[in-house]
């Protein structure tokens, strides 16, 4: 397959810096971030373009479309709800394909009250309150109908309060308050409208809506995936998308909102092999993709960055060379330093390649000879997992077929080169 070239725009939300993540090490894409505004994205991206006409501006259309042509643009992911609707409202106008699920869908998620009116009767959705009149019952809660996470929200504990608050900030919804747990369930939907991923994760702390620690939630899986398989029955989903559920007095769960993109937090999953970004390129270029999830228990906490903490202990790491510890032209920084700080814990490292050029005189030229205590170098048609011996270890290879291989075969954690951050940050 040919190198994509794959616009994220706007790339400074958290949601594009989670693609940056997820991409950056990836030999099928090549990425550009874009945006309307200086913000993080350019300190991020290595191709960056900046000052593009606002999403709602009426030079927009235009400025992106020129961009796609001088750029050679082979898609555009959209990362922001009213950005993504905008840009697949005119996606049958652009020269490159939109990343993610059609417009109809987008319009629907965009609104949570057009979210409960549609799905009121088919799975829990808060009660909404049109007239003051129907609330029997406080504390209750309004939120925005368009926005994401908490932002924009507020409890409610008494009429007085309620009068004051729709004055100052009217068009808000005001919903029941559910006062139980709040959960995020990622999921990811084929071109075939086939569900291949859904789990939920609790939503720990948050900050400026986004939930910044996170862990699986296996709990209430059984409960989740129903809610998910409905979804995806009534409307139409394609790529990663996420919807937030909460506890009632009761403890059954009410959604809470849908959304047609990545979360912000499901880096969580991409630790354990799950790459949303990636996966949702793959199928909206009709490439057939699956999940490889590994085994293993861990929480996600962040600040400005992202540190986890994968719970398994390991004694030898095998690792690939081309495409992986050195791609193209140059050694990967993030795998060498996990490389050091496993020799620092006195682990084995275990170079197992398949070069097919002078393996020592590619090893001297980028100065990697001497960090390996053992080199097992194998001819192309041989599979790597027959030549691991060691059950305590890891597997990090770019390779989804050689990754693929050694969890099935040799029941050992395996890790792409995006995912190596979470490795670094354990250790």
């Amino acid at each position: 397959m040919d190198r994509l070239k794959i616009l994220v725009f706007p790339c400074g939300s958290e949601i594009g810096l989670e693609i940056y993540r997820s991409l950056m090490y990836s030999r099928h894409v090549e990425l550009i971030g874009g945006s309307s505004i200086e913000d993080h994205g350019r300190f991020v991206y290595e191709n960056y373009i900046g000052g593009l006409p606002f999403v709602e501006d009426s030079d927009f259309e235009e400025a992106l479309q020129n961009l796609i042509q001088q750029e050679n643009i082979d898609a555009i992911y959209p990362t922001m709800d009213l950005v993504i609707a905008k840009v697949t409202g005119m996606a049958d106008r652009l020269n490159c394909k939109v990343i993610g699920s059609p417009v109809q869908s987008n319009l629907l998620a965009l609104s949570k009250k057009k979210t409960y009116q549609f799905f009121e009767g088919k799975i829990r959705v808060p009660r909404l309150y049109d007239r003051l009149d129907q609330i029997l019952k406080f504390p209750v809660f309004l939120k925005p109908d368009i926005g994401y996470g908490s932002r924009g929200t507020k409890l409610i504990h008494s009429m007085e309060e309620l009068k004051k608050r729709i004055t100052k900030v009217p068009d808000q919804l005001i919903l029941e308050f559910l006062p139980g747990e709040e959960y995020t369930v990622d999921c990811f939907s084929d071109r075939f409208g086939n569900l291949l991923f859904s789990k939920p994760r609790k939503r720990g702390r948050i900050q400026k809506g986004i939930s910044v620690h996170t862990l699986p939630a296996p709990e209430i899986e059984h409960l989740t995936n129903q809610i998910a398989i409905k979804i995806n029955s009534e409307i139409t989903l394609r790529g990663a998308w996420f919807f937030q559920v909460k506890k009632d007095e009761n403890g059954e769960l009410s959604l809470l909102e849908i959304a047609t993109r990545l979360g912000g937090s499901s880096a969580l999953f991409r630790a354990k092999g799950i790459n949303f970004a990636l996966m949702s390129i793959f199928d909206a270029f009709d490439y057939p993709v699956s999940v490889l999830e590994n085994d293993f228990s861990l929480e996600m906490d962040r600040s400005l960055n992202q540190r986890f903490n994968i719970k398994y202990e390991f004694d030898t790491v095998y690792v690939d060379l081309d495409d992986c510890l050195i791609l193209g032209e140059h050694v990967n920084p993030t795998l060498v330093k996990f490389l050091y700080s496993s020799i620092n814990l006195r682990k084995r490292i275990v170079l197992i390649t398949k070069h097919e050029k002078d393996l020592s005189i590619t090893l001297k030229k980028y100065r990697l000879e001497g960090i390996f205590d053992e080199v097992i170098h194998i001819a192309k048609h041989q599979s790597k997992a027959d030549f691991i011996t060691e059950s305590s270890a890891i597997f990090i290879d770019d390779s989804y077929a050689e990754r693929k291989s050694v969890l099935e075969n040799k029941k050992i954690p395996v890790f792409a080169p995006d995912a190596v951050q979470a490795l670094l940050s354990t250790n």
